[in-house]
């Protein structure tokens, strides 16, 4: 299929779920480029790091769920195309929410479907997943005409809502509209793990675990290859896959190419996701490369026990205070096992051919971690945060608590390495003065160097001294 790059684009009004998020508001744009008459968001959120962009570029922002089904009437009145991006329970903490994820991928789909028809919207445009076909067994080139990943096997609650909101989607193509002429056609676009300037899900998660010094170990050997896209290049599989819907191309009238197919989507370059992304982007952070290989077997044993604790913390999951757990079932799937697939048809049918290299994007995505590392607040490791809040504690203990009941034990260590009760005294005051006095010189310094996270500089110091002195030393 070979369309200009316009084509079905300049005039309509499109409607982006999800568009304040990473992929969603990079559409938008994309589409307001492209001549869009009319471009609007549908997401839950009221704001994202996106929504001034969006807005200068106008943009509609309407904040609305897709489960509530007046909302999505809202969103989609007038529109032509539909893009169907919205989703719940792909990482983390929401992998264990599966009323919620069922309710935004099932049931919110259905609403899509179900406005789309009584509105007479011509094209709507799925986002799926890899999930759909994949469930930790090795799949190596696969294509579309593999069957979908029994039900009933799925891991988590995402991969198989998103399996049954893709089949109501490809099976509701032609289905005619309620008050027009003409009919609903379907599309299922299935992205692979998705990178970039400002991806939101996996590296934030992935960046702060290091930061923290948890990144402890990789899953899988080196030979596993597992699919990667550049939101460029899923952009632009998203606008061919709206123009591979249109009905009135010359020699296809009445028969869009796309209609009721699904579509993989990568770069093109299957890779190790370890040795190709993370190591790189380890090293540009200045961060510890875990050297630790776990194979899938035990990494999935350590990924059932989280789920195991986060299930029984289920009532606060959406708690701040709750930190993500370190790994999840399908999540060794997703890292540990081998599963990549063609994009011949997506090129063949939709004229897809990815426009930024894998290293382009690794390039992108790597400036912008370093760029962003530069102006947020930078720390140690997690284990130097336990040895200095825990050795000043046990010092203060032991120098000025009497040694009544579990005390008796800080007193006899200080006494060990000290000796007496008057050294023990001296030692904490002067680490303590020592404390005040780089807290008070990590305000001054940073108010000239980092004056944004200048507070942030000065109680960090406070807490752990010189360990978090040296980090500002070395940014000056």
């Amino acid at each position: 299929m070979h369309l200009s790059e316009h084509e079905g684009i300049e005039g309509n009004t499109f409607v982006v779920t999800g568009g304040l998020g990473f992929v969603g508001a990079a559409l938008c744009l994309e589409l307001v480029r492209r001549g869009a008459a009319e471009v609007r968001s549908l997401d839950p959120r009221p704001a994202s790091s996106w929504s001034i962009q969006l807005r200068k570029a106008r943009v509609e922002c309407i904040q609305g769920d897709v489960s509530r089904k007046k909302d999505v009437e809202k969103a989609l009145r007038g529109a032509d195309c539909v893009f169907h991006l919205a989703s719940y329970g792909m990482s983390g903490k929401e992998m264990l929410q599966a009323g919620r994820t069922d309710e935004v991928n099932i049931n919110g789909t259905c609403n899509m479907l179900d406005v789309c028809h009584e509105f007479g919207i011509k094209r709507l445009v799925y986002v799926s997943t890899y999930n759909v076909v994949f469930g930790g067994k090795e799949i190596v080139n696969g294509n579309e005409s593999l069957p979908y990943f029994p039900i009933d096997e799925h891991v988590d609650p995402y991969g198989r809502s998103k399996s049954i909101a893709e089949q109501l989607v490809l099976k509701s193509n032609g289905r005619p509209s309620k008050k027009k002429d003409g009919c609903l056609y379907t599309c299922a676009v299935r992205p692979a793990a998705i990178y970039g300037p400002g991806e939101e899900r996996h590296f934030p998660r992935i960046i702060s675990l290091a930061k923290l010094g948890l990144a402890l170990f990789k899953v899988g050997s080196p030979s596993v290859k597992t699919d990667w896209v550049y939101v460029e290049n899923l952009v632009l599989a998203l606008i061919l896959a709206s123009m591979g819907l249109l009905d009135d191309i010359p020699g296809r009238e009445g028969h869009p190419v796309a209609a009721g197919q699904p579509y993989f989507i990568s770069d093109g370059s299957p890779i190790n996701t370890f040795e190709f992304i993370m190591k790189p982007l380890f090293q540009s952070l200045d961060y510890g490369w875990p050297r630790l290989t776990l194979g899938v077997h035990p990494a999935l044993l350590m990924a059932r026990i989280f789920w195991v604790i986060y299930t029984l913390l289920y009532p606060w999951l959406n708690r701040r205070w709750l930190p993500q757990p370190l790994l999840l079932p399908a999540e060794v799937y997703k890292i540990g096992v081998t599963h990549y697939f063609s994009i011949v048809k997506a090129r063949q049918e939709l004229g897809y051919v990815p426009i930024v290299s894998p290293q382009e994007g690794l390039n992108a995505t790597i400036s912008y971690w370093m760029e962003r590392k530069r102006k947020e607040l930078d720390g140690p490791t997690i284990f130097t945060w336990l040895f200095s809040i825990l050795g000043m504690t046990i010092l203060f203990c032991a120098a000025y608590v009497p040694p009544v009941g579990p005390f008796a034990w800080t007193r006899a260590i200080g006494l060990f390495f000290f000796r007496s009760v008057w050294t023990l005294r001296l030692v904490f005051n002067v680490s303590a003065a020592l404390h005040v006095s780089e807290s008070i010189y990590a305000w001054y310094l940073s108010r000239r160097i980092d004056p944004a996270n200048s507070k942030g500089w000065f109680w960090q110091t406070l807490a752990l001294g010189i360990f978090s002195l040296r980090f500002l030393l070395k940014r000056g």
